[in-house]
């Protein structure tokens, strides 16, 4: 929603001045569609040489994301500080054999299956199961596993990111682009210099329609679009901190409720569930245990 927000300001407060100013747009719509062509032609295309498939069919993903905000909410993050109590109060109350059957089959677990959303994320599953895993192998040095959780969850943020980084690039480039297909539009004006002024002048206007055209797309669309993609994936990159968090007060010796009270400080405040909501949460899982 903000994007198309944003996006309507754009566009009014651009075209709505030049229009005030006099301008017309008759030149614009003409010349629009094939400097468009050539300009978003280029950029695609330069854009699927530099990358994988991987990253090209990652980068769908993210700008649907762009559009439809942070993966994780607030519930979400509570779920995951119950969830991340569960292994832990198993591992203190029944030892690492008992937690051993949740962390190598997640999918078939009742623990993980009372919080499908996490259950369906598979790098935040892998991340859980790969750092209990490590303490029931009695990985138990608490700097170490805090070394170790932070180089697999940054690895993902780098993977996460590539979208970002390639998105990035087209940016940088479009001006240039833009500055392609406007030589392009001089080259066609300049074939017919015995052409009437009012023609010549048409024909320029709509070479320079291939710069500016460039030059918006890139940062007022583009850039903007990079900027908030880097946004969510960091935002969203909290989410396995927590775990960090959690597991690695674990291996201090701390209570399961200490544990998870140091994992919700890593929260957003804006997304932060509280202390009181976080604690009945964890009281229900205690009756039912």
């Amino acid at each position: 929603m903000m994007i198309l927000l944003g996006l309507v300001v754009v566009l009014g407060m651009v075209f709505g001045g030049y229009t005030l100013s006099g301008g017309y747009f008759d030149v614009i719509l003409h010349a629009l569609p094939y400097e468009g062509m050539m300009i978003s032609g280029a950029a695609i295309g330069a854009f699927v040489i530099a990358n994988s498939g991987a990253t090209l069919k990652a980068t769908g993903g993210a700008i649907k994301r762009a559009f439809s905000g942070p993966r994780w909410k607030s519930t979400d993050h509570r779920d995951l500080l119950s969830l991340l109590f569960e292994l832990t109060r198993l591992y203190r109350t029944q030892g690492p054999v008992a937690l051993e059957g949740h962390i190598e089959n997640p999918h078939e677990s009742n623990i993980f299956k009372q919080y499908p959303r996490i259950l369906n994320d598979k790098g935040s599953v892998d991340i859980i199961v790969d750092s209990y895993r490590m303490v029931t192998m009695n990985f138990d040095d608490p700097h170490q596993m805090e070394d170790v959780i932070e180089k697999k969850i940054e690895a993902r943020l780098h993977e996460n990111l590539l979208p970002a980084h390639a998105l990035h690039a087209v940016a940088d480039g479009l001006p240039a682009i833009g500055i392609v297909a406007a030589v392009l539009g001089v080259i066609k004006t300049m074939s017919a210099v015995d052409q009437p002024p009012v023609i010549l002048g048409t024909m320029i206007g709509g070479a320079l329609v291939g710069t500016f055209l460039g030059v918006f797309l890139a940062y007022c669309a583009v850039a903007p679009l990079v900027g908030k993609i880097q946004f969510i994936e960091e935002h969203d990159h909290c989410f396995s901190q927590v775990i960090r968090d959690v597991v690695v007060a674990m291996t201090h010796g701390h209570s399961p409720n200490l544990c998870v009270e140091i994992g919700r400080g890593n929260i957003p405040p804006s997304i932060r569930p509280s202390f009181a909501e976080t604690e009945e949460a964890l009281r229900a899982l205690q009756v039912e245990g």
